[in-house]
């Protein structure tokens, strides 16, 4: 896995980003963190599955949910924390 930082236009760094998929799994759904082997988590329901991505998300200084459909294509990502860019939004 490529590790980096990322640095703001000021100085400042950032940690990487911690990045989380939600993904179908024989029991339900699971939470399983980029590069991990095993899953984080595994819920009955896909709506447990992204709460609990999303605060384990929201817990690091830059975090990414990935929320994928049935058939394993991305339907949605989120991310949260100090965001890099330093653009008017």
């Amino acid at each position: 896995m490529l590790s980096m930082s990322i640095e703001f236009a000021g100085g400042d760094e950032v940690s990487e980003r911690q990045v989380y998929h939600v993904t179908p799994h024989e029991k339900g759904w699971q939470v399983k963190k980029e590069g991990a082997e095993k899953a984080t988590s595994i819920h009955e329901t896909k709506k447990e599955a992204v709460e609990n991505a999303v605060a384990l998300a929201k817990k690091a200084d830059l975090g990414q949910v990935k929320i994928h459909k049935r058939t394993g294509e991305i339907q949605e990502e989120r991310t949260y924390g100090k965001d890099p860019r330093r653009y008017r939004g």
